[in-house]
């Protein structure tokens, strides 16, 4: 599509009524409003990255010219979201040594990590803790109220025991009151972080109903918000649908994890939704071809979905495709890419859901022990940093017409105020009223 179609197609859906413009103050927070992220009154579309190892690395000050470069080389290529963990719990260099305990030399590292991506004009999406074992997850919270004497069955408990939510709503509170170093800046304060996110894919399959997760879902989203207004709030999920939706679940990759897409993301304290999507893992005996119908369809879906029932934007949150299973090749990577940026430009391009997508994982030079099959280079040229690279062009086309309609919006109301002030000035003369 060429930029006169775009912003042709743009003014007539603004005319239908799929976009409003509001004027708003310009206080750097990423908005909400219908299907659409904004940013000071203009749709945003988070076209970013994971990159789960920003806190842990920059903990090292002799380490932090790698997230530094990534950040440069994230930006370079128009790239304007990172989402990365704002947890370590326990175990080796942990942000949190034990329940309200905290490392500052780790909390430092974060602190590093908002202030080089507020430098970048990147924002952050920060997870709240782990679902798996990487980082201590809801295991070592769980293992801590064992060790206080409290009896839990199962590490699922995490999301039903007082004293394990106790500790978890702490560390949301912690983080949220956090003054950063480098900055000043109190954390729920600062514009740089666009969202919080409660967990990293949770999970509860001891209840597979789905009623566990959604009570803790809307228990910590509305103790977030108890605390910070001003940012977004996301659950992590990986789009699996559940009993409110059983006509979907056919779609799932036949995991039963006990979450419900629709029901969670229904939850009022979530601003967006999110969904995953790894057919290399979840298909990993199908061929490529079938993988890729399988993405069309998990993504159209989820799409639709978030557009017709959510009313909510969607951020597919993570997608990758690892050269560690067989037959993996460039350009089925690319093909990839090229699948997941088409549906997010295509929806975006017509007022639709989809507000973004992130790859997992970048990582930059000299970080071979954070390999996992899935890393992206940027500073190594190749193919899919060129898909990377236009489909932020392509978003940022769309960003830069509505900049320029909001402009045409501001001046058409400016000239009819004017207008309306000369009518009044020209009916009395420019003599004034009254006594």
């Amino acid at each position: 599509m060429t930029l006169l179609a775009l912003a042709l197609l743009l003014v007539v859906l603004i005319h239908q009524g799929c976009f409003h413009f509001h004027v708003e103050a310009g206080d750097g927070f990423i908005r909400t409003r219908g299907v659409h992220f904004l940013l000071n009154g203009s749709p945003y579309y988070a076209n970013g990255f994971n990159a789960y190892w920003l806190m842990y690395t920059a903990s090292d000050p002799s380490q932090r010219p790698k997230v530094s470069a990534a950040f440069r080389e994230a930006a370079s290529h128009g790239l304007t979201v990172a989402r990365t963990w704002a947890f370590s719990d326990g175990g080796y260099r942990p942000l949190q040594y034990s329940p309200g305990s905290y490392n500052e030399q780790m909390f430092k590292g974060l602190d590093f990590v908002v202030a080089e991506a507020r430098s970048y004009g990147i924002k952050l999406i920060l997870s709240f803790a782990n679902n798996y074992d990487s980082f201590g997850g809801k295991k070592q919270y769980v293992n801590w109220a064992r060790s206080r004497g409290q009896y839990l069955s199962s590490d699922d408990d995490f999301f039903r025991h007082p004293v394990v939510k106790g500790y978890y709503k702490n560390h949301i509170k912690t983080v949220l009151y956090r003054y950063n170093s480098f900055t000043g800046i109190r954390y729920k304060d600062d514009p740089t972080i666009m969202a919080w996110e409660l967990m990293n894919e949770p999970r509860c399959t001891s209840d597979p109903s789905g009623r566990t997760i959604q009570a803790w879902i809307a228990e910590m989203a509305s103790f977030v918000k108890s605390i910070d207004r001003n940012h977004l709030l996301e659950a992590g999920l990986e789009g699996f649908y559940g009993p409110s939706t059983p006509q979907r679940n056919s779609l799932n990759p036949g995991l039963k994890i006990g979450t419900d897409f629709i029901a969670n993301n229904r939850i009022p304290g979530l601003d967006f939704a999110t969904v995953h999507a790894y057919p290399d893992q979840w298909f990993s005996s199908s061929n490529d071809q079938n993988q890729l119908s399988f993405l069309n369809n998990w993504l159209d879906t989820h799409i639709q979905d978030a557009q017709n029932i959510l009313r909510k934007p969607i951020l597919i949150a993570e997608f990758g495709k690892s050269w560690k299973y067989p037959g993996f090749s460039t350009y089925q990577r690319d093909l990839l890419f090229n699948t997941v940026y088409y549906k997010i430009y295509s929806s975006a391009k017509r007022g639709g859901a989809a507000a973004g997508g992130l790859f997992w994982q970048l990582l930059t030079e000299g970080m071979d022990n954070f390999r996992d099959g899935y890393e992206i280079i940027l500073g190594q040229p190749s193919s899919t940093a060129n898909v990377i690279s236009q489909q932020a062009h392509k978003l940022y086309q769309i960003r830069k017409i509505f900049l320029r309609m909001r402009n045409v919006e501001r001046w058409k109301r400016a000239r009819a105020a004017r207008a309306r002030r000369h009518h009044w000035r020209g009916g009395n003369g420019g003599k004034r009223i009254g006594n």
